[in-house]
C-alpha cells in the first residue's frame, strides 16, 4: 500500500508512481496528462466515491470527459499535484477575453481566416475588451444569480456605469458623446456593429435571466425617453442617472389584457382638473426590471387615443415579483399603478400619439433580442460540437454518427444564415437616421426576430437529443443547452411574438406593392 506523500502542484511524476497510488489512503489519478490527489476528495465528490475509487491510479482523461465539463477541473485546480514526466496538457485552456478555436464557436469575421466587409480594427478593440469584462466580471456574477434568483449588484452596475457599458446598451447617439468606451474606441465611431458586438457578448454570461436582469430594462425604455422627451432637461437629469447607474428604469407597456395587441391597453392617464398633472391608474405584467425599477416608461389611454408617460416610482406604485421559466434575477414585475400623480412634462411625445413612439422604440429592442439570440445559438453549437467529439458512445465518438453530424450541420447553417441577415440589416440601420428606422426597418427587423427564434427552437431541439438527458439537466455538461431550450422561448414572445412580427413585414411589403404589378 502507497504511503499519502505531500507534493508540488510543478513536481514531475511518473505513470508507474501514480499506479502505486490507489487506494483510499492515497488516491491519484491521471487526467489530461496532470495528476490529481483526490484522497481527501472522496467524500466531498458530488457524484459519490465509488467512481474515484474505480479510476484510482488510472489515467481517467477519457472518463473525466466524458462526464465533465473543463471549468470542474479549473474549480478544483488545487487538487492537481503535478504532471507526468516527459508529456504536456493537450487540453487548450482559454484566458479572459480569449476566442475558442472550435469551428463555428466565433462569427466568420473573428475567425484568422475570413473576411468581412463590415467590421474595422476599431470593432475588433472593443469586441476583445466586452469580451475579457464579460468573463472576468460578468460571468461569475450571472451564474451566481442566475442560481439564487436575486438582483444585480450595485458594485457590477457601477463598474459598467464607469466603463460605459451601459450608455453603449442605447446605441449609437449623442448620449456617448465625451465619453470612453472599451477598448479606446472614439464615441464618434461608435456604430450599429459595435452596438451589435455589446449584446452579443454580453450573452456569453449564458444565464438568461439574469442577462434580462442586467439592465435589459434600461436598454428598451430610456432610448424612447432619449428620443421622444419633450422637456430637454428632463431628458438629460434621467439619462444622467441611469446611465451613472444610480437609477434604474423598465418599459411598462404588456398587461395581462394586451400583449403584443398594444391597442388594447387598459391602464389610463387623466389630466387633473389644473391641467397640470396626469393620474394614472392600471396594471401591467410580466415588466423586465420592474421589481427594480425607479422609472417606468409606461404606456397609458388618455383622453383619445394612447400616449406614453415617464412615471416615476412613489408610494403609489406597487411592484410584485412573477416567476417565469428563467431565473427571477430578471424582477419580473406585475406593476399595479393607483393615482400616481406625474407632471405632464413627463409625457413623451404627443398626447394620444404614443404609438409611433412605441412602435419606433420596438426596432432596436428586437433587433437587440436577435442579436443576443443569435449569440445563444453560436454558444449551443460550440457546445455540441465539443460534446460530440468527447463523449464514448458505443465505443466511439459520438461525433461518428452520421446522425448527429446531421443534426450539427443544421444547427451550423441556421446560426450563420441568422447571422449574415443580422448583418445585413445592421449595415442598413448604419447608413439611415432614426427617423428612416423607423419607417423602412419595422418590417424586416420583424421578419429577422421572427426568423431567428424560430431557427432556435430548431436549434435548441437538436441540442437537447444531441446531450440525451444531460440536455435536460440544469447542472452539468449539458446545463447552457438545458438552458437555452427551457428559456430560448422568451425571445419568441417579448417584443412582439413571431406570428405577430412575421405578419407585420409582411403588411409592410404590402404597403409597397406597385400597383402597375397587379
Amino acid at each position: 500500500m502507497a504511503q499519502k506523500t505531500s507534493q508540488s502542484p510543478t513536481q514531475t511524476l511518473t505513470r508507474a508512481e501514480v499506479a502505486k497510488n490507489n487506494t483510499e489512503e492515497s488516491l491519484w489519478c491521471i487526467i489530461d496528462h496532470k495528476v490529481y490527489d483526490l484522497t481527501d476528495f472522496l467524500d466531498a465528490h458530488p457524484g459519490g466515491s465509488v467512481v474515484l475509487r474505480q479510476i484510482a491510479g488510472q489515467d481517467a482523461t477519457m472518463a473525466f470527459y466524458n462526464l465533465h465539463r473543463q471549468e470542474v477541473l479549473q474549480k478544483y485546480a488545487s487538487l492537481c499535484i503535478g504532471t507526468i514526466e516527459g508529456e504536456k496538457p493537450e487540453v487548450i485552456q482559454k484566458g479572459p477575453g480569449d476566442l475558442s478555436p472550435v469551428p463555428y464557436a466565433e462569427p466568420l469575421w473573428l475567425t484568422p481566416v475570413f473576411k468581412s466587409p463590415y467590421y474595422t480594427e476599431s470593432h475588433r478593440k472593443l469586441q476583445r475588451a466586452v469580451r475579457e469584462f464579460v468573463d472576468r466580471d460578468v460571468y461569475p456574477e450571472a451564474q451566481q444569480k442566475e442560481q439564487d434568483g436575486t438582483y444585480i449588484s450595485q458594485e457590477l452596475v457601477d463598474k459598467m456605469a464607469a466603463n460605459n457599458l451601459l450608455a453603449m446598451r442605447l446605441g449609437p447617439g449623442k448620449h456617448l458623446t465625451g465619453r470612453t468606451l472599451l477598448g479606446g474606441v472614439k464615441s464618434e465611431e461608435f456604430d450599429y456593429f459595435h452596438d451589435m458586438i455589446v449584446a452579443q457578448e454580453l450573452s456569453r454570461a449564458v444565464a438568461r435571466g439574469f442577462q434580462d436582469g442586467n439592465m435589459a430594462g434600461m436598454m428598451i425604455s430610456l432610448t424612447a425617453v432619449r428620443q421622444w422627451a419633450n422637456d430637454s432637461a428632463l431628458r438629460d437629469r434621467v439619462t444622467d442617472e441611469c446611465l451613472s447607474g444610480k437609477k434604474f428604469m423598465c418599459l411598462a407597456v404588456t398587461e395581462a389584457f394586451a400583449g403584443s395587441d398594444v391597442a388594447g391597453i387598459r391602464t389610463t392617464a387623466h389630466k387633473t382638473p389644473d391641467g397640470k398633472h396626469y393620474l394614472i391608474n392600471g396594471t401591467k405584467k410580466w415588466i423586465t426590471n420592474g421589481m427594480f425599477a425607479d422609472y417606468f416608461v409606461t404606456g397609458c389611454r388618455t383622453a383619445n387615443g394612447f400616449s406614453v408617460i415617464l412615471v416615476p416610482r412613489d408610494d403609489n406604485v406597487t411592484t410584485k415579483k412573477i416567476k417565469t421559466s428563467y431565473s427571477t434575477a430578471a424582477a419580473t414585475a406585475f406593476i399595479e399603478f393607483d393615482n400616481v400623480k406625474v407632471p405632464v412634462n413627463h409625457l413623451l411625445g404627443k398626447e394620444d400619439q404614443g404609438f409611433i413612439v412605441i412602435m419606433s422604440n420596438f426596432n432596436h429592442e428586437r433587433w437587440s433580442m436577435a442579436c443576443s439570440v443569435v449569440r445563444w445559438m453560436r454558444t449551443v453549437v460550440e457546445e455540441c460540437l465539443k460534446w460530440a467529439h468527447q463523449r464514448i458512445v458505443f465505443g466511439k465518438p459520438l461525433i461518428q454518427q452520421p446522425a448527429i453530424r446531421q443534426k450539427l450541420a443544421k444547427m451550423i447553417s441556421l446560426t450563420e444564415a441568422c447571422q449574415s441577415w443580422l448583418e445585413s440589416i445592421t449595415f442598413q440601420m448604419c447608413s439611415m437616421d432614426y427617423a428612416q428606422q423607423s419607417k423602412l426597418l419595422g418590417g424586416p427587423i420583424g421578419l429577422l426576430k421572427s426568423y431567428v427564434t424560430r431557427c432556435a427552437h430548431d436549434v435548441a431541439d437538436d441540442a437537447v437529443n444531441i446531450f440525451g438527458g444531460r440536455g435536460l439537466t440544469q447542472s452539468g455538461m449539458g446545463r447552457v443547452v438545458e438552458m437555452f431550450h427551457r428559456t430560448y422561448k422568451f425571445d419568441a414572445i417579448l417584443g412582439g411574438a413571431e406570428e405577430v412580427l412575421a405578419d407585420l413585414g409582411v403588411r409592410q411589403a404590402m404597403k409597397q406593392m406597385p400597383k402597375a404589378m397587379l
